[in-house]
């Protein structure tokens, strides 16, 4: 179950990251900006379709091998569903759920039957192409279920939904430590597209409901940005600033090294808000710390919601968003002061405790495992070639390795024996933190660039087997 709800998560991935590009279109083209109607329409078109985007990429994403096929039937399977239920109960609104459901079954149908065979008189209709086909039959199936047994299931969902945001600064605090606290097994996506997409509604001009915290702030609720405000003083000062404390704490003759390591992966959360490479520098190294943090990005929620901030973003909470969503906020300033006092606290905390707990924090190990880019590209070849070969010997050769994917900065891999895996290797070639599922699914925490090293390791491995 925990492997299957991570498959949704990593599949959400792909949705998700269009979301900026909507956001920027949509923030650019505004009056306040560059003023330029067809652009702030183009990027409202992808928030107004986000449950067919989703339907899409989540398909795709649960594909084995990630074919347009995939997507296709994702498609088609949403339209089938959403008007299906439609018909049944006017009152219907599966909105991006629907498209989740859509994209699941049919990335599972296109695993189950993509390669099927039909007789020759069928034959045309074989293959790929009979993945649509067997995925409208199964949506209008259940389309005829979710038209009964949906309305009590949306009639929970609003419940809840209204529950959180009802609650105030609870709500919002509640949300920031569980967002942070599911960061290891990959589950935050699930709850963040759901207050991020479902929670909460909100009439724009034109008459249409807009749901989800995140879809409301871009259509111009003032009440929205209730679940994303207190992410920015955390990512901006209070990750940043617990990096500068693992490099404070460094042993001398390592200093400079680790500087350079953290310095990129704290300078990736200030501006874009990525923040996992920096989080699996010290997650298992000391939950007690990653606890710590959990509570205080909730803190920020609550403080951020009392002070009635809005704030929001397309992608994460950096400088990037921060600064181009300036235009459609309240009291945005403010979240630099409260950044600076987390900042603050965030060092202090982080240094008292590695040092009090004698945590091996980059560049206070035993044995020096910085590794640098010089050392992975020999022989001329590319980095992330090269790289791919240090880490396939590391994760126990080709025959251990029996799917590769990726998320935006972990990579997700299916092995026969997690137990052969050389994790001190894998941290001497650069990588930031691990995360064994099971003993046949095992992540590796990269960083940003590591669909680039995914590629390479599937065209490593390709090349062995053929």
């Amino acid at each position: 179950m925990l492997g299957f709800l991570q498959r949704i998560g990593k599949s959400l991935m792909l949705p998700i990251a269009v979301l900026p590009a909507a956001a920027l279109l949509l923030r650019l083209g505004q009056p306040d900006l560059l003023n330029i109607e067809f652009m702030a329409s183009a990027g409202s078109a992808i928030f107004a379709n986000l449950a067919l985007i989703f339907a899409i990429g989540v398909a795709i994403g649960f594909s084995k091998d990630g074919n347009g096929a995939a997507g296709l039937a994702g498609a088609i399977g949403y339209f089938v569903l959403t008007q299906g239920t439609e018909a049944i109960n006017e009152n219907i609104n599966m909105a991006v759920l629907g498209g989740i459901i859509s994209g699941i079954i049919a990335g599972l149908l296109y695993n189950r039957f993509h390669a099927i065979k039909l007789p020759d008189w069928l034959a045309f209709f074989g293959g790929r192409r009979f993945v649509p086909i067997v995925t409208a039959a199964t949506m209008v199936l259940l389309a005829g279920v979710f038209g009964v047994i949906w309305p009590p299931i949306q009639a929970g969902i609003n419940s809840v939904g209204e529950w959180i945001i009802s609650a105030g600064a609870l709500g919002s605090g509640v949300f920031g430590f569980l967002n942070r606290l599911l960061i290891p097994v990959g589950l935050h996506h699930v709850l963040n597209t759901l207050v991020w997409f479902e929670f909460g509604e909100f009439t724009n001009a034109a008459g249409e409901i807009v749901k989800g915290d995140l879809s409301r702030f871009f259509a111009g609720d003032p009440t929205a940005g209730t679940f994303m405000t207190g992410f920015f003083p955390i990512m901006m000062f209070g990750l940043p600033a617990a990096g500068l404390a693992m490099i404070v704490t460094a042993k001398k003759e390592n200093r400079a090294a680790v500087a350079g390591l953290i310095g990129g992966v704290a300078f990736t959360a200030f501006l874009t808000g990525i923040t996992e490479p920096l989080e699996f520098l010290f997650m298992f190294l000391s939950p007690l710390l990653y606890v710590i943090h959990a509570i205080l990005t909730g803190l920020s929620m609550s403080i951020t919601y009392l002070l009635d901030i809005h704030h929001g973003f397309g992608f994460s909470a950096g400088a990037i968003d921060f600064f181009l969503n300036l235009g459609i906020a309240q009291k945005p300033w403010l979240l630099f002061g409260i950044g600076l006092i987390f900042g603050a606290i965030y060092f202090v905390l982080f240094v008292f405790l590695i040092r009090a707990l004698d945590l091996k924090t980059p560049g206070r190990e035993d044995e020096e495992v910085i590794n640098n880019d010089e050392e992975i590209s020999r022989n001329g070849e590319d980095k992330y070639y090269s790289l791919a070969k240090h880490y396939l010997h590391a994760l126990g050769g080709y025959d251990n390795i029996k799917q590769i994917d990726n998320c935006a900065t972990r990579l997700r891999l299916t092995v026969q024996d997690a137990s052969v895996i050389d994790e001190k290797e894998l941290k001497r070639q650069g990588a930031k933190g691990f995360m064994k599922v099971s003993n046949t699914n095992f992540q590796v925490i990269v960083g940003t660039d590591v669909e680039f090293l995914a590629d390479a390791l599937k065209e490593v491995t390709k090349e062995n087997n053929k």
